[in-house]
């Protein structure tokens, strides 16, 4: 296709495609599907080579949020049976990243539910921050806790922290639709704080809540404006008791065709599979591997993903490796200061909380699911997470 070899020289060069490129990425047939990954591939390995980078996060804080997002198991007078806990003390948050940090992970993503971080709450945070990387040299940490106020990136960054995550989520003619208690203009203040204060900026959207595909490229196109230095793609997960729990309207073909969409516009930024890949992609996710150099490991902030040794052994399976510590994610062009220096980009993501992350499936689905018409709701994959943080059950990583 002519489409799929400009757009593979523009990513080579990394020169933006126009809309109507990106656009016609979505627009491709399933018959095509394969092509449109093996062209995203070459991208990919051009500027990432064969390398997944493993995240990790952890949930400081869940539930008892104030704001109305509607995709969100946290959401305030959400109904969705989640694990409810205010802050974990330094010391747990620090055990339970460690268990993502022995599965292989170089990153942790620290989380919070709620608007924003008091400065009391940053101070938590940067001592949790502090914890963590006098015990595990070399770590990478994100913070992803809500909207900042001014100077509260630059504590964070004087307390370790490398990025900060905060998700645009969707495009800015229809984020109303999806909160109200927020404004689109309130997150791109946040990600332009943390880029200021020299934090590696991780800003990404969800897919799945009803949105056109002008929707998905108008939200792309502005993450690569905003110079996001990590995209994490989430596809929705319906929780029961949130308003979109009826949006059961993606596929696996129809999830590749967005991660290559991403791909081709942010062709050297780091591409994250977040929350919903197992729910969504299901049996394609080691074709997932070949758009994006990232994932997170093990389960999501209210929700269980499947076993980090799952995930370890789709990447061995699918002739990927995973990124050591001592390796750099992004291109020698991106790196700045912050994570881009010797690091990484990226920050806790998935679809909850703070514009963060959750997640999906659990790690063996009830056998009702072979009974599940294609592209039909699979309510039977969406499980609330009940071990790891803020329990006594050990996490799956």
């Amino acid at each position: 296709m002519d489409l799929l070899n400009t757009l593979v020289d523009k990513g080579l060069r990394r020169e933006l495609p126009t809309r109507d490129e990106a656009l016609a990425v979505l627009a491709t047939s399933d018959d095509e599907l394969l092509d449109v990954v093996a062209a995203a591939g070459k991208v990919r390995r051009h500027w990432f080579g064969r390398r997944v980078k493993l995240n990790y996060l952890v949930n400081l804080k869940s539930g008892l949020c104030p704001e109305d997002c509607s995709y969100c198991s946290q959401r305030l007078g959400a109904d969705t049976g989640i694990l409810k806990y205010t802050w974990l003390k330094p010391h747990e948050a620090s055990e339970a990243a460690a268990a993502g940090l022995a599965g292989g992970a170089k990153r942790v993503c620290l989380v919070a539910s709620g608007r924003g971080p008091t400065d009391r709450d940053v101070d938590r945070v940067s001592d949790t921050i502090k914890a963590i990387k006098e015990q595990n040299e070399g770590v990478e940490v994100c913070a992803c806790l809500g909207l900042l106020s001014d100077g509260q990136a630059e504590r964070l960054r004087g307390a370790g922290a490398d990025a900060y995550n905060h998700n645009l989520n969707t495009s800015e003619s229809t984020y109303g639709d999806i909160t109200r208690t927020h404004t689109y203009a309130d997150r791109v203040d946040t990600v332009q704080k943390a880029h200021a204060a020299g934090l590696s900026a991780c800003s990404g959207l969800i897919s799945g809540m009803g949105e056109t595909d002008q929707d998905l490229v108008d939200v792309v196109f502005a993450l690569r404006e905003l110079d996001a230095d990590s995209v994490p793609v989430n596809f929705l997960i319906p929780f029961e008791g949130t308003p979109l729990a009826k949006e059961w309207n993606l596929t696996p073909q129809r999830c590749l065709r967005i991660l290559a969409m991403v791909r081709f516009v942010c062709p050297d930024i780091e591409v994250r599979i977040a929350g919903g890949r197992e729910l969504h992609l299901r049996t394609l996710q080691p074709l997932a591997l070949h758009l994006a150099n990232s994932i997170f490991l093990g389960d999501y902030l209210t929700s269980e993903g499947q076993a980090g040794k799952a995930d370890l052994e789709m990447i061995a399976d699918a002739g990927f490796e995973v990124e050591s510590a001592d390796q750099v994610t992004l291109p020698e062009h991106r790196r700045r200061g912050g994570c881009g220096s010797g690091s990484d980009a990226q920050g806790g993501d998935a679809q909850e909380g703070s514009g963060c992350g959750s997640g999906c499936a659990p790690a063996e689905a009830p056998e009702s699911a072979a009974q599940a018409e294609p592209g039909g709701a699979r309510t039977d994959l969406v499980a609330v997470r009940r071990r790891g943080a803020g329990t006594d059950v050990a996490p799956n990583a």
